[in-house]
């Protein structure tokens, strides 16, 4: 049975009046996409949304994936960025955007993989996903099977670039989804993603994404186009520690893409803040534990916990606990013994499972016999 038990917690939730000067936030603006998603880097809280969970072709956005599998054969040790690949005929045969690798000549997969994100390169993407797989329907197969781990469960790739295929979506939200992971597991190569331009044989070329030229907070993701897909942008941009992900699909141009994801961001930034609450593995509460070698167990969380609220809100937040009782030794590090709840008013904001910190092992017989009797009288 779950006992409820209210904690404040100093320095981050408060109890009180709330100032008389907070006023409600305005809906979001209106978005010229077939689909779109707004959402909150630390918290994933979505801030705004329309459609996002339509499938529809992704274009070139299907890069992402594409990067994302190629940064964790890199972090396995599968591979290496000064590996040299051999260009197939395939691969330089690709047609739309290309990075100009030549047939039979060999690039390294740094090269490769900057020109696949900067540039969009199809050519970069075919040749990455044969060095890593042996061919790009068995690395296709990879992407979906990184998709399922990542939770995207409306997607669905038949290739590395995001040419055009009856069978080959994606979502919105999903994209949002695997825009966050390439921040989260891969900081180091996210940074080429704000990199205006890229050079490869002798050729210049810029990336698509305008915003990295119009908004200095900007620094990433991925453009994409197809006359199916109209014209698509995965966007990231940090303010004032706070970072926003934005997708728009099925916008009319680059300029347009470009204008919509500005709006978006221009209105998660003022009507919206977020905060770091918990920290993982870090002390929330405590509790009374029974029969074990030690008396008091302190609770916290598996991983950390941030919320997204309507900027001028943040006091009035509170968090709840639900313990289970009685907690009788042994116990697990880890183990689940209760939740946190996160409350704006009458709204649920967030709720986590609370754990203990350490193990707690058997406490004597005579302890153990104390607290069966203590516990008898308690109730």
């Amino acid at each position: 049975m779950l006992n409820r038990l209210k904690i404040i917690v100093v320095g981050l939730l408060f109890v009180g009046s709330v100032s008389a000067a907070v006023t409600p936030n305005p809906s979001a603006p209106t978005i010229a996409a077939k689909s779109y998603i707004l959402q909150d880097f630390a918290s994933g809280r979505v801030i705004a949304e329309h459609n996002s969970l339509q499938r529809l072709p992704p274009a070139s956005i299907t890069k992402l994936m594409t990067a994302y599998v190629v940064s964790h054969e890199l972090a396995a040790g599968n591979i290496a960025l000064a590996d040299e690949v051999l260009i197939s005929e395939k691969a330089w045969r690709m047609v739309g955007s290309r990075s100009f690798i030549e047939v039979n000549t060999k690039v390294s997969v740094e090269v490769l993989l900057r020109g696949m994100i900067i540039q969009s390169g199809n050519d970069a993407a075919v040749a990455l996903a044969e060095h890593i797989a042996g061919s790009e329907d068995t690395f296709a197969q990879m992407m979906n099977q990184y998709a399922q781990k990542l939770g995207l469960i409306n997607t669905n790739y038949r290739n590395s670039t995001g040419l055009p295929d009856a069978d080959h979506y994606t979502t919105a939200q999903d994209i949002a989804i695997l825009a966050a992971a390439i921040i989260r597991d891969f900081p180091d190569h996210y940074a080429w993603y704000a990199e205006k331009e890229f050079t490869y044989n002798n050729i210049t070329q810029h990336n698509r994404n305008k915003l990295l030229w119009r908004d200095a907070t900007v620094d990433g993701l991925k453009t994409g186009h197809t006359d199916e897909a109209g014209y698509c942008l995965t966007a990231s941009a940090k303010r004032s520690g706070m970072r926003l992900i934005s997708v728009v699909l099925g916008t009319r141009s680059e300029n347009a893409r470009a204008q919509e994801t500005q709006k978006l961001f221009n209105y998660g930034f003022r009507f919206f803040e977020s905060h770091d609450l918990y920290k993982a593995q870090e002390k929330i509460t405590d509790t009374k534990v029974w029969k074990g070698e030690i008396d008091i167990l302190n609770l916290g969380l598996a991983q950390s916990l941030a919320v997204t609220v309507p900027r001028g809100r943040y006091k009035e937040l509170v968090a709840t606990t639900n313990l289970q009782q009685p907690i009788i030794a042994p116990i697990s590090a880890g183990q689940v013994l209760g939740q946190v709840t996160i409350h704006l008013g009458d709204e649920l904001i967030e709720t986590q499972s609370l754990i203990a910190l350490d193990d707690v092992k058997k406490g004597s017989w005579w302890r153990r016999l104390l607290d069966t009797i203590l516990m008898m009288i308690w109730g």
